[in-house]
């Protein structure tokens, strides 16, 4: 399960940095009271191939007992366009314990197929995301102002060297409490394998910031207990956001 919440939280180099604003995220994971782990998530104008793009990089390690336990360091960089927010290469570096996984791949949106390094070539769907764009691609692509709570939209992902789908529903609004304050949220809750902790396929939860329109909270039912990772910083080009 760990490695559920981490597949939402990582991050790894930069592919192809340029002078340009940067945005760092960070989140402290919390079992009630208990530091889990730490997160962090930077996101950067930059080019890929010509084209004007975004990375998205993600990192969570855990910390403490809880890394005695599962011993979690995994990292995931996407780059979409910066116009389809689709995603042009995808990196997956996975430590955890003993257990090692890597492997890159390259999404070509204009012939409808994708190049894993493990794997090889394959044709993929239109408007394929991988497991990290998903999200940013729902943030970006759907006005949540105009969609009903409940309401749900399917997309095509690329995640472990297969393709599938990922469902992503629309809960409502809530007011929340962070470290840096209390801030109204929209809720995402994406359809995910629950494993063996999950409580459920539907036991993670996003808190979307209405104002900053980036993740402030993440929750996770698990039989046993609530896992939090809950914002601690934001800032832009290194200047604290948030108060």
């Amino acid at each position: 399960m760990t490695k559920t919440v981490l597949i939402f939280l990582s991050v790894f180099l930069f592919l192809q940095a340029v002078s340009a604003k940067e945005k760092k995220i960070r989140f402290s994971l919390k079992y009630g009271f208990i530091k889990g782990g730490e997160a962090e998530i930077i996101i950067i104008d930059t080019t890929f191939n010509g084209k004007d793009a975004i990375s998205y990089c993600f990192k969570g390690r855990t910390t403490g007992l809880t890394n005695a336990i599962y011993g979690v360091n995994d990292t995931y960089t996407t780059i979409v366009d910066a116009k389809t927010n689709l995603p042009l290469k995808a990196i997956r570096d996975i430590k955890e314990n003993n257990y090692r996984w890597y492997n890159e791949t390259y999404f070509y949106h204009d012939i409808d197929s994708l190049k894993s390094k493990r794997t090889g070539w394959r044709k993929m769907p239109d408007n394929m995301v991988d497991i990290i764009s998903s999200f940013f691609y729902f943030v970006n692509v759907y006005n949540m102002d105009e969609m009903k709570e409940n309401e749900i939209k399917v997309l095509t992902s690329f995640h472990a060297d297969k393709i599938d789908t990922i469902a992503i529903k629309y809960l409502g609004t809530e007011r929340i409490n962070t470290d840096l304050g209390k801030t109204d949220t929209y809720v995402l809750v994406p359809s995910v394998d629950k494993g063996k902790l999950l409580m459920s396929s539907d036991g993670l939860r996003f808190y979307i910031s209405k104002e900053l329109e980036i993740p402030v909270m993440l929750e996770f039912d698990l039989k046993i207990g609530a896992l939090r990772a809950v914002l601690k910083s934001y800032k832009i080009d290194g200047v604290e956001q948030v108060k």
